[in-house]
């Protein structure tokens, strides 16, 4: 395994069309749990010039106005301009309702021990959670520091402390590793998109001069590896990437699966997480393997770990369970492995029953998925996710002697 190596993660602002899509879909999502939480839902979008196509599925007896929820999202993120705009562009919508399955109406709180078993997958699929010591929440630090970077674009839209700044954006982080640990800030790339009417009026030594003051020195104020002398930066190095958003580029729910994830530092399913109810094992099961993972690495059994959940349809309990920690295990991985099936139960009804997955939009006022959508859905810590708490360290670090 190669010790010395330079790794790039990207993340995107909000108003990036692949995150507006995923926003919707999940403002969706949030819509009916509030009403209903036994709701099953399903929401893809489809986003390109002044068009955005919506699909959804949903078997629940709330109503919800589809086209309303989608315009609430865009004129939150920030398209209020004519090149696309929330009240005016066009959305069109594809509907289809399901007959309500009785079996699904479980209050999984009120489940004894043997009921869960009950409640199978109901999707086929191989999940990865991942943790290591790069940051202080256990998370990829190349990652870590493009989501700043991409909160500080929009607050700085927002804060109108840059007021030519569209919605979209994108960050790159590059970090060189000695020892598979972080040695340096090998690069930095801001590609920001201009509003329409203000593109050409820029020039770029003040464009330059203003993101580095107003987002990369805020954004690594406090960080232990900030640039330096050798630090390539990179603000909009390509003059056709001056104008973006939906008018140039289109967008997909769940297209940024590696930006909602690890950064591409450690695997994930290629599975969409967004857009879909609490019932869908491949959007919980990814948190419930972060969640493992994350308290293999805070019980100091090992410096990086991945947790590979695999499920079959039919089956309540994932076929498999595996542990890879890279040659920084404190005990060998299957031990490992043999540790995180007792100290965890990754049953569908079990992982809704200890983060409450389905009541959650309501706890947060009907915003909770859809702001999950957005800089990461693991490692956040603007958000009380119940999979990013460390509860079960100790009973590892019991089991493991």
């Amino acid at each position: 395994m190669k010790k010395d190596f330079v790794f790039i993660s990207e993340s995107v602002t909000e108003g990036h069309p692949d995150k507006l899509c995923d926003q919707i879909s999940d403002a969706i999502v949030d819509h009916y749990l509030t009403l209903d939480p036994y709701a099953r839902v399903r929401a893809e979008c489809a986003v390109a010039n002044s068009i955005l196509f919506i699909a959804a599925r949903f078997a629940s007896e709330a109503r919800a106005d589809i086209a309303t929820l989608a315009r609430k999202v865009i004129s939150r993120v920030g398209y209020t301009k004519p090149d696309f705009d929330a009240h005016t562009c066009s959305i069109l919508t594809s509907l289809q309702e399901y007959p309500p399955e009785a079996d699904l109406y479980f209050n999984e709180e009120r489940l004894k021990e043997e009921e869960l078993d009950l409640i199978p997958a109901r999707q086929q699929a191989t999940i990865f959670g991942f943790a290591c010591r790069q940051t202080e929440v256990l998370m990829p630090l190349p990652i870590w520091l493009a989501h700043k970077l991409a909160r500080r674009i929009m607050a700085v839209r927002r804060e109108k402390l840059i007021p030519y700044l569209s919605p979209d954006a994108k960050t790159q982080v590059g970090v060189e590793y000695r020892e598979r640990r972080p040695y340096r800030l090998y690069g930095l790339t801001l590609v920001v998109s201009l509003s329409r009417e203000m593109t050409g009026a820029i020039p770029r030594p003040r464009l330059e001069q203003e993101i580095r003051e107003a987002v990369i020195e805020p954004a690594f104020a406090g960080e232990e590896f900030r640039p330096d002398p050798r630090t390539l930066i990179y603000i909009n190095p390509l003059e056709n990437l001056m104008v973006g958003g939906p008018a140039v580029h289109s967008g997909l729910t769940g297209r940024k699966n590696a930006t909602d994830t690890y950064g591409e530092y450690a695997r994930h399913s290629g599975n969409a997480l967004s857009g879909k109810d609490p019932l869908r094992i491949d959007r919980i099961g990814a948190y419930a393997a972060r969640y493992a993972a994350k308290n293999v690495v805070a019980a100091g059994l090992a410096e990086e770990c991945e947790v590979q959940l695999s499920y079959a349809i039919g089956l309540a309990r994932p076929a498999s369970v595996q542990v890879e920690t890279f040659g920084t295990g404190r005990l060998d991985d299957e031990r490992l492995a043999d540790l995180v099936e007792r100290a965890f139960d990754f049953r569908p009804a079990a992982i809704l029953k200890q983060f409450r997955l389905r009541h959650l939009p309501a706890q947060h006022h009907g915003n909770f998925y859809c702001r999950l959508a957005a800089y990461g859905q693991v490692g956040r810590t603007d958000l009380p996710l119940p999979w990013e708490l460390t509860d079960k360290a100790e009973l590892l670090q019991e089991l493991a002697g």
